[in-house]
């Protein structure tokens, strides 16, 4: 009894003083192995309980386990599963961070943010709820511009300094650029971008216009998200040609229970080769959401509800872009022209031509020529039938939505 009450206050002790501590358990290390053989385990009975011990620090146990374990079960053992197990966690865990931005339309969280310097929060993003009138068709008279006016005061910090902010091309939002990267959601490349075209005939559109997947309603996103985990795509993850393919093969079983035909294998290819402008050999997950978003939209969505996701900016680019193809003045244009206008929406105005005059509104990426002009171009195409104005904001109204993201991407693949 006095044996063992001597040791409990040296233990005591040893507690008090952190490198006495560390002493004490490598002196313990280094005569467990002659102790073992000499007493044959009795010592354990004659000192009392371990217990008594202090405890050793987590990661010298850790350290610990993972050598015993190395020298019983071998380099190819159960150490290798237990080293595996923790980045398997953590690979765990950044993914369903990652799930958790794409249902909240986010791309990055505000505590993930470089802050350094930074003093602003990220606003949340609200989701659209449906109306019970979307389905209706919406009166947009042709001759009757909205002409609507960009706000005054920057929308992150509420200040107005003229010159010094730059419009979205699609809403009537301003910011100034030092907002932005303080909010961190551009990058120093795109930052620059934004400065070079946000007064141009190309114009930027802002981080809320830019990211379509916000036009998607809760049960939509949820609906996506869901056919994401099925297929196994990891959010936030650059996709090769094979996984499209191997998406769109699952999403073809599920709606309509069959395989891609090799009609519907080669439209895929193209539409990849449409998302990877720079035919790099793989798509950016942005670029990829932007257009699984849309085709959502496309496909369960009505044209009038399409219609009254536009902007006042973009029905006015519309009306212009209309009106330049309509010479005679009848209010009704030719399908070929309107397939020409809808390939317009994406064509980016080179450096060279931005400095110079646009006829139309500088909403949107649009031709390098006048909608009046290529008559020729035009004229070769066969499709003659007349499409009205309200028929032409109908069938343009996806591709518009699809030109909103300033990636050089294209987002929605006209059909053959």
């Amino acid at each position: 009894m006095g044996v063992l009450m001597s040791k409990k206050h040296q233990v005591e002790k040893v507690q008090k003083c952190t490198s006495v501590v560390s002493a004490f358990q490598e002196g313990v290390k280094e005569r467990a192995p002659s102790t073992t053989n000499q007493e044959g385990g009795s010592k354990e009975e004659r000192e009392g309980p371990t217990e008594a011990l202090p405890p050793p620090n987590l990661e010298e146990k850790e350290d610990a386990e993972h050598r015993e374990a190395d020298s019983k079960a071998g380099p190819s053992g159960t150490s290798q599963q237990a080293a595996t197990s923790a980045p398997t966690r953590d690979e765990c865990k950044v993914n369903q961070e990652a799930w958790n931005r794409l249902r909240d339309g986010k791309g990055v969280e505000p505590e993930d943010l470089d802050k350094t310097g930074h003093q602003l929060t990220p606003t949340a993003f609200v989701r659209p709820k449906r109306d019970a009138n979307v389905d209706q068709p919406m009166e947009i008279a042709l001759g009757q511009r909205e002409q609507p006016v960009n706000d005054e005061m920057c929308e992150v910090c509420e200040v107005w300094t003229a010159d010094d902010l730059f419009p979205c091309r699609t809403c009537t939002r301003v910011f100034h650029d030092g907002c932005l990267s303080e909010m961190g959601y551009l990058r120093p490349e795109l930052l620059q971008e934004m400065r070079e075209t946000a007064h141009t005939a190309t114009g930027w559109s802002c981080y809320y216009c830019d990211n379509v997947n916000l036009l998607l309603t809760e049960e939509e996103m949820y609906s996506l998200m869901e056919t994401f985990k099925q297929c196994k795509i990891i959010p936030e993850s650059c996709l090769v040609s094979d996984e499209l393919l191997q998406y769109r093969h699952f999403v073809s079983k599920q709606l309509f229970e069959k395989d891609l035909s090799d009609e519907q294998e080669e439209e895929v290819l193209a539409q990849f080769a449409a998302l990877d402008p720079e035919k790099r050999g793989q798509i950016e997950w942005s670029d990829f959401l932007y257009h699984e978003s849309l085709e959502v939209l496309k496909k369960f969505r009505t044209e009038n509800s399409l219609v009254r996701l536009l902007s006042a900016k973009e029905r006015d680019h519309v009306r212009s872009v209309f009106m330049g193809l309509d010479l005679d003045k009848d209010s009704v244009v030719t399908g070929a022209e309107t397939r020409w206008a809808q390939q317009s929406w994406f064509q980016k105005l080179s450096k060279e031509s931005q400095s110079c005059n646009v006829s139309i509104s500088h909403v949107g990426p649009i031709s390098d020529s006048s909608p009046a002009s290529s008559s020729s171009e035009r004229s070769t195409q066969k499709d003659d039938r007349p499409v009205s104005w309200d028929d032409f904001l109908r069938e343009s109204a996806i591709y518009i939505l699809a030109a909103r993201p300033n990636s050089s991407a294209m987002h929605i693949r006209l059909p053959l």
